[in-house]
């Protein structure tokens, strides 16, 4: 057998003395801890009790002053404004999707209202909502109703990959974001 490595015989041999003795190393397996506590399982009772906490906040009498120039953009009295910068360039990776296609009005308060109240149970920041383009319902109340949530930093119409101006980029204030 032809020695690809071009060593003499001697320098093979002297090798296997130098390590003669060693003992194979045994592979460690580090544990990362999780980035979020887990969460047990709420029960159902508290489950819809959430949801309809969260959507308690919706009312279709008021209209937040929401800029009418440019994207769907709102952001929290007291935030930093950088926020909404970050969501408009899609710096933040949503970890929960709502799709509101084919919901009625009342439908789609509670989904909203279930999504926070999940974000705020699971610590999710940002969160995605698809509201679709159809006859512009949901796309012009899905606004007015998350202005009007307290737990709602900022929204911002998404980016392309996200669904641009058919979906919204939100970010939600839990425990976590407080810290922040």
């Amino acid at each position: 057998m032809k020695n690809k490595f071009g060593l003499q015989d001697d320098d093979i041999h002297l090798f296997n003395e130098a390590i003669r003795g060693a003992k194979k190393i045994q592979q460690d397996q580090i544990l990362h801890t999780p980035i979020r506590a887990k969460v047990t399982q709420p029960s159902s009772k508290k489950m819809q009790q959430e949801q309809v906490d969260a959507s308690f906040y919706f009312s279709d009498e008021f209209q937040p002053q929401l800029e009418a120039e440019g994207p769907t953009r709102y952001l929290k009295p007291d935030s930093n404004p950088y926020e909404l910068k970050k969501l408009r360039r899609g710096d933040y990776v949503p970890e929960l999707f709502l799709d509101l296609h084919g919901l009625t009005q009342m439908e789609a308060k509670q989904e909203i209202g279930a999504l926070i109240a999940a974000c705020k149970r699971e610590n999710v920041f940002c969160a995605c909502i698809m509201h679709g383009h159809g006859k512009h319902i949901l796309k012009q109340q899905t606004p007015l109703w998350l202005a009007q949530h307290p737990d709602i930093i900022a929204f911002h119409q998404a980016p392309k990959e996200w669904g641009g101006n058919a979906s919204l980029l939100l970010l939600i204030e839990t425990q976590e974001s407080v810290r922040r």
